[in-house]
């Protein structure tokens, strides 16, 4: 049995609900990624923020990434995490059906590590990761319509 702590990317980087935006765009570019987990002052994580993030829901509304903070993004659904050491077939469930592409790991409620699509294609096999990502696109895709202009 293959578990979360086995495919995580352990040493995961992180925000705070009080840092910006800017830092958030600032840390995305060193470590060269495109998403953050946020978390608050204990470690537990309450969001992540993507560079999409950054672009669609500050820069293009005008907000100032200079003063909008992670924790401002991070109101909204609850965080969907995954215990460590739990079945990755669980998590990949988890992660299909709520149509996500990354799911933090928590141990007693703190963040551990972070699974991505990057994880899963490097330490499962191919059909698994092959049967995740079409299930991660089918819904994102273009319907073809025929017929009526």
């Amino acid at each position: 049995m293959t578990t979360t702590d086995a495919v995580m990317h352990a040493d995961v980087a992180f925000i705070t609900v009080r840092d910006t935006m800017e830092t958030a765009a600032r840390r995305m570019h060193q470590l060269d990624i495109g998403a953050l987990p946020i978390c608050d002052g204990e470690g537990h994580p309450v969001g992540i923020v993507t560079d999409r993030d950054i672009v669609i829901k500050v820069i293009a509304l005008g907000e100032n990434p200079k003063t909008t903070t992670a924790g401002e993004l991070a109101q909204g659904e609850a965080l969907l995490t995954i215990d460590v050491g739990v079945d990755i077939e669980q998590a990949l469930a988890v992660m299909e059906q709520s149509q996500i592409r990354r799911l933090p790991v928590t141990d007693e409620g703190k963040l551990v590590g972070i699974i991505t699509e990057a994880d899963l294609a490097r330490r499962l096999p191919d059909q698994t990761v092959g049967e995740f990502v079409d299930a991660i696109c089918a819904q994102h895709l273009p319907s073809t319509t025929t017929g009526e202009s």
